[in-house]
């Protein structure tokens, strides 16, 4: 099935096929330059159809080491028979619009490539097929553990452009192609405090940290913080100041409670406590969440929030874009959740008191969204892995919110906003200082803000875990 070549051999036209046919999307779309391939059968417990592994010899002369190349099939469209992805036209994106790529430094000696980031790829497919979240350059992804498993620093992805492969037009749609970049915690941080490109910049500038290619090396044993320390006071700190934090939303595992009412009255309340179903976000407010969490505000930009109707866009435009096709499934119940109530009958509720939950990763990121965006009169959006709800943070600059400085805390649906003014910002900080050390406290923790009726509770991962939570 595998085909061994080095990079740039003679060959047949496009990479081996994981069946009695090669799938029509890629016929004749890349070069002869197959090493291995791992295949994976349609309808097996693994997203991707298969990963091909090239090796690229890189260029001396330009610190672009030896290395292998991993490339993803089956985030975008392979067949365009609706098997897996639905076919929307040519024009528009194919499948989730993109495939995966990894640059791995070859180590001396090493005659075949590692099979583990391929494994590596699948867990990142199974998330967005899962939870129809794709990814974009500059995104970043926590991943908690040696990306191979061993003991190195290499704990995290940022994502970025592949140097080498472009978007590409397919019968089926136009596909893109992100690459993992593996990097350390010190550098993920920074990155969230900041922004991924500008890590991404500083880890190109850097030859053993990645160099132009951006190829990681699971052996490196530095930061770039500790092969420059200049970087983090010249760049990264001076970034921070200008341009603050241009994330504006996470993927969490959080929630909120309606503390104005009583739990047991869920006729048309927030509904998240134990015994019952919680309301599904509808298409519309899923798009407008989608949008703020993807959105990426131009530095000195009037920040503004996506209308409460957006009109979805059917295409993205050249692929690159986030809007997702409306034949695609917009909403994010499962397919056995309960019927979704229309949008326009769910009213936009003014709460007198909430409750915040957040487990220890995401409290942590609480100060950056305060200090990083509200105070820059921006917007962040916390949107659950474990639930179907949303929390967005705005300052009272945001327009589109339907929270107000008079009813502070809206709910639309599922769906809480909560407008924080300058002043109250300020406070906050003052009063979660310690989240900026989260090893120094015990969980669970709370905050309260009385004269707010505000409450904000860090607990442990187990309380989200729980399908009672």
């Amino acid at each position: 099935m595998a085909e061994l070549r080095p990079s740039g051999a003679p060959g047949p036209t496009g990479p081996p096929a994981p069946g009695p046919t090669a799938p029509p999307a890629f016929t004749s779309l890349f070069p002869p330059v197959c090493t291995h391939l791992l295949c994976k059968g349609l309808g097996g417990p693994d997203p991707l159809d298969y990963v091909s592994m090239y090796r690229n010899m890189g260029s001396p002369s330009a610190n672009i080491p030896e290395h292998w190349h991993y490339i993803s099939f089956g985030l975008s469209d392979l067949y365009g028979d609706n098997r897996v992805h639905e076919f929307t036209g040519t024009d528009g994106p194919s499948g989730f619009g993109f495939e995966l790529t990894f640059r791995l430094k070859r180590e001396t000696g090493e005659s075949a490539p590692p099979t583990w980031p391929a494994e590596l790829m699948q867990g990142l497919a199974r998330y967005v097929f899962q939870s129809e979240n794709t990814f974009c350059s500059g995104d970043h992804v926590s991943w908690h553990s040696p990306l191979d498993n061993s003991e190195s620093r290499i704990q995290h992805m940022l994502l970025t452009e592949d140097p080498q492969m472009q978007p590409v037009q397919t019968p089926f749609g136009v596909v893109t192609f992100l690459q993992i970049v593996g990097v350390c915690t010190e550098e993920l941080h920074s990155a969230q405090q900041w922004n991924g490109q500008g890590i991404l910049e500083l880890l190109r500038m850097v030859p053993v940290a990645g160099g132009p290619w951006l190829i990681t090396d699971m052996r490196r044993g530095e930061t770039i913080f500790e092969i420059d320390p200049h970087l983090q006071q010249e760049r990264v700190d001076k970034g921070i100041e200008t341009d603050g934090s241009n994330l504006s939303g996470v993927s969490a595992k959080c929630a909120w409670d309606d503390l104005s009412r009583p739990p047991e009255d869920d006729e048309d309340s927030r509904s998240i406590c134990i015994g019952t179903q919680p309301r599904r976000l509808s298409g519309k407010d899923t798009e407008q969440i989608r949008e703020t969490l993807r959105r990426r505000l131009e530095i000195n930009s009037k920040p503004v929030l996506p209308p409460i109707n957006p009109q979805i866009n059917p295409q993205r435009q050249n692929g690159l874009t986030h809007d997702r096709a409306p034949s695609r499934k917009d909403s994010l119940e499962s397919d056995s959740s309960t019927t979704i109530i229309p949008h326009e009958l769910i009213r936009t509720r003014q709460l007198e008191s909430v409750h915040l939950k957040f487990n220890q990763e995401s409290g942590a990121l609480i100060p950056l969204c305060l200090r990083g965006r509200l105070l820059r009169g921006q917007h962040f959006t916390y949107k659950s892995i474990t639930g179907d709800m949303a929390i967005t943070f705005v300052s009272t600059g945001v327009e589109g919110a339907f929270a107000t400085e008079e009813h502070p805390y809206a709910a639309h649906g599922p769906w809480l906003q909560i407008l924080l003014t300058e002043e109250f910002v300020e406070k906050m900080l003052e009063d979660l200082e310690d989240l900026t050390s989260p090893e120094e406290f015990k969980l669970p923790k709370e905050y309260r803000w009385p004269e707010k009726k505000l409450k904000v509770s860090i607990l442990p991962d187990v309380v989200f875990d729980s399908p009672l939570h």
